[in-house]
């Protein structure tokens, strides 16, 4: 993986690029949004069995990301699974967050099928680089990836310059930014209970619409989520929710279609797992000395 920053507007903007996956995947076509501005309330839980009463899986959804803003750390594993020109890449990370700071700290290993990354460190036994991403809000730092990034040294990319919010583009989809997604949730269907990580969970299938939840999220989100909603092809996204009987997300999946320069559009499918609830997390954000200010370029760039 790895990215390039340029100016535009007197502001950075970020190109970033995983290995394997086309280039240009934050080249996405504008597209605008009238969604209505989203009502946030009071997070309640929800019971993991039996058929919700009406209007409630529309409102546990959509207070998903309340109900984890209390529920401290947790342990995490991410899916990135894109297809493009009939290539299925599946990138996967683990990690913890801790949703009362939003602050999280995830291990993405990326699959390299045409040899080493240029600046991606080293690879592991299965021939993954890895890559350690830091989550705060408005803000996503790397270590270990860029071509021309000294060893040791961090890329920090303000997320709201990122035409996927990074959703997408870095190969794992912030935990918080998946679950702040639900705010824009419409049209939930209760599609049953059954086990996720131990736990009996909900179900609940539907659609997002990213503007509407731009408007609805959280400050840390706001500008990120809204840069996507600027950014994806189409202004709703499908997703599938899993709600454990204290309304806490266990699993969210969401489906994305993004341009891709090569093939003209790449489906996406990121899954966000959470487990482990009240584990504790502990991340450092770099300091500034250990910020790499230079140029970052794509491979063969």
């Amino acid at each position: 993986m790895a990215v390039q920053e340029r100016g535009r507007g007197g502001a950075a903007v970020a190109t970033a690029v995983t290995a394997g996956i086309a280039a240009g995947l934050l080249a996405t076509a504008g597209c605008s949004t009238g969604a209505a501005t989203g009502d946030r309330g009071e997070a309640a839980a929800v019971r993991a069995v039996g058929a919700p009463a009406p209007g409630e899986a529309l409102d546990a959804v959509r207070h998903a990301a309340d109900v984890l803003a209390g529920a401290g750390g947790a342990r995490v594993r991410t899916y990135l699974e894109t297809v493009s020109g009939g290539t299925r890449l599946t990138i996967a990370g683990t990690g913890g967050y801790g949703f009362g700071d939003a602050l999280g700290r995830l291990r993405v290993r990326v699959p390299d099928p045409g040899g080493a990354v240029p600046g991606a460190g080293s690879a592991d036994s299965a021939g993954h680089a890895s890559i350690t991403e830091l989550f705060a809000p408005g803000a996503l730092y790397m270590k270990n990836r860029g071509a021309g990034v000294p060893e040791n040294k961090w890329v920090r990319l303000a997320t709201g310059s990122l035409g996927d919010g990074n959703l997408v583009a870095n190969g794992a989809t912030d935990p918080l930014a998946a679950a702040e997604l639900l705010r824009g949730a419409r049209r939930v269907e209760y599609a049953g209970s059954e086990r996720s990580g131990g736990a009996t969970v909900r179900h609940f299938k539907g659609s997002c619409d990213l503007g509407r939840a731009a408007r609805a999220a959280s400050a840390g989100q706001r500008e990120a989520l809204a840069a996507a909603a600027k950014g994806f092809f189409g202004r709703t996204v499908t997703c599938d929710a899993y709600l454990d009987e204290q309304g806490r997300l266990r699993k969210v999946r969401h489906r994305f279609t993004v341009s891709d320069a090569e093939h003209g559009a790449m489906d996406v499918a990121s899954t966000v797992e959470l487990y482990a609830f009240g584990a504790k997390v502990t991340v450092r954000l770099p300091a500034a000395t250990d910020i790499y200010t230079g140029k970052v370029v794509s491979p063969g760039n």
